[in-house]
């Protein structure tokens, strides 16, 4: 890197030169391409190499996120800038020179829908400054372009349904090839992110094509029983081909993007309202291929990951972002059905008996989707001794009925509570600063590679950190509440 000025430097790779700007005290480069668009005859298909370029590319704007649409929910309630050439990705680095430091590539959430790497919960100058760490974000593309499994319709879509999984692992091959140019180790890689960007920790934990290209995982609120089997990503194809009226690959190709937006958003009501993958959404990753040969939980099972030590956690009240409004006693009873227990609405009224029927379908739906889920996953692992740090983000909104939602950890785990949007998370009042500072700061000591400060977890033990005004470590953690789940979850 050759500095041009006191707030612009240089950084040669082998695609060609960017120029960067120091930003909140650190390096940022932004919108680098790490492959082709694509664009065109490209579209459903796996990505391809970025096309080398001459001169300096300015890499002082952050390049626009992958086509979606609002839903109006309070985390993407805005329309944002975007386009189908959207396969780009930030590097926030305290320099490129001296010793070689550890990197976290973070993943964005979104329900596999929406998002991109440019929110400013997600900004690295933090972890840059403070932990020494380089930090890259990710575009990868989204919905029925990332996400529509086209394989049993047209020859040469074999990957159509993981490719948005494909490319966050091209990002983690351009992470190898280059991240050294921008003061990281290549040998040093965490991959971590919240929601759907968890799911992708884990999917990518289960995927042979991902082995080798990242060291240690953080999924913050997802673990691994988010994906389709085949016959579903099929049901998707069609519904979605169905709302385009493409009757062939081919026409599928040719429609304008924003017609397929508006028929991934029917096609994905639609497959809801079929019910055939509860918990799991339409234009999820399709397992049944080179990418995800198996179930996720059967490969962690298997042991595959064993070897990657993980940070997990959950927060306490995630379905609170979800479930708005009160629900009556007859509709949580409906919804424990649907989980597979009619009973389950009692047993949770026994185990929470100062809880409102609506905190008890919040609390349910947070189980099924976010806790249990996490709880498998760390009963997997450490059947092979894995290292695996459960946590649960206990601390509660002072916004009325959100409790410690969906989300609200991202700018605590940043240390980004100034950043734009928290406040309407977090509610009036002082800053809960402390709180922020600490989970910063174990954050930053396992992207670094040190032991985060509490056990592993074991069945016998089920030691799981609660981080609130007041931290402390729970033994014996819900076990009550997950014998209630057993053969449904």
């Amino acid at each position: 890197m050759n500095d041009n000025t006191a707030t612009q430097a240089v950084v040669e790779l082998n695609d060609g030169a960017l120029m960067g700007e120091i930003k909140d005290q650190v390096y940022l480069f932004a919108g680098i391409p790490y492959a082709a668009p694509p664009i065109g005859a490209a579209r459903f298909k796996a990505a391809q190499p970025v096309e080398p370029w001459e001169g300096i590319r300015d890499a002082t704007r952050f390049g626009p996120a992958a086509p979606q649409t609002p839903s109006g929910g309070m985390t993407d309630r805005v329309p944002v800038r975007w386009d189908e050439n959207c396969l780009t990705l930030n590097v926030s680095t305290p320099s490129i020179t001296g010793d070689k430091k550890a990197v976290l590539v973070w993943i964005h959430g979104g329900a596999y829908r929406s998002g991109q790497g440019a929110i400013p919960w997600y900004n690295g100058a933090s972890f840059a400054a403070q932990g020494n760490i380089v930090v890259v974000t990710i575009n990868y593309r989204l919905g029925a372009l990332g996400f529509t499994d086209l394989s049993s319709f047209a020859e040469g879509y074999e990957t159509s349904g993981v490719n948005g999984l494909l490319d966050q692992i091209k990002a983690l091959e351009w992470v190898q090839r280059n991240i050294a140019q921008f003061g990281g180790d290549p040998g040093r890689v965490t991959i971590a992110g919240e929601s759907a960007g968890a799911f992708s920790v884990t999917t990518l934990l289960g995927s042979p094509r991902a082995k080798g290209l990242f060291h240690r995982a953080i999924p913050q609120s997802g673990a691994a029983h988010h994906t389709l089997t085949q016959d579903q990503g099929r049901r998707v194809a069609e519904l979605l081909m169905q709302e385009t009226q493409a009757t062939t690959v081919q026409a599928l190709v040719d429609c304008s993007v924003d017609s397929i937006l508006t028929a991934q958003n029917k096609a994905s009501a639609r497959y809801h309202n079929e019910d055939l993958s509860p918990g799991v959404q339409a234009f999820y990753p399709v397992s049944g291929n080179d990418v995800i040969p198996t179930t996720l939980l059967d490969a962690i099972a298997s042991g595959v990951g064993h070897d990657i030590p993980m940070l997990l956690g959950t927060n306490q009240d995630e379905a609170s972002l979800f479930i708005l409004g009160s629900v009556d006693a007859d509709a949580a009873k409906a919804q424990s059905l649907t989980y597979g227990q009619a009973e389950l609405y009692e047993h949770y009224g026994a185990h929470f008996p100062n809880f409102s029927s609506t905190q008890i379908a919040v609390r349910m739906s947070t189980d099924f989707s976010f806790k249990i889920p996490a709880v498998r996953l760390a009963e997997l692992r450490a059947g092979f001794d894995a290292e695996t740090y459960v946590y649960q983000f206990n601390w509660s909104s002072r916004v009325p009925n959100l409790g410690a939602t969906h989300a609200l950890e991202i700018p605590f785990v940043f240390n980004m509570l100034h950043a734009s949007g928290v406040t309407a998370f977090i509610g009036p009042g002082e800053l809960p600063q402390n709180l922020a500072s600490n989970m910063h700061d174990i954050w930053t000591r396992f992207i670094n590679g040190e032991h985060p400060g509490w056990p592993s977890y074991q069945q016998s033990d089920r030691a799981v950190m609660h981080f609130d005004e007041t931290s402390k470590l729970v033994h014996q953690d819900y076990e009550a509440v997950i014998g209630l789940w057993a053969g449904l979850r």
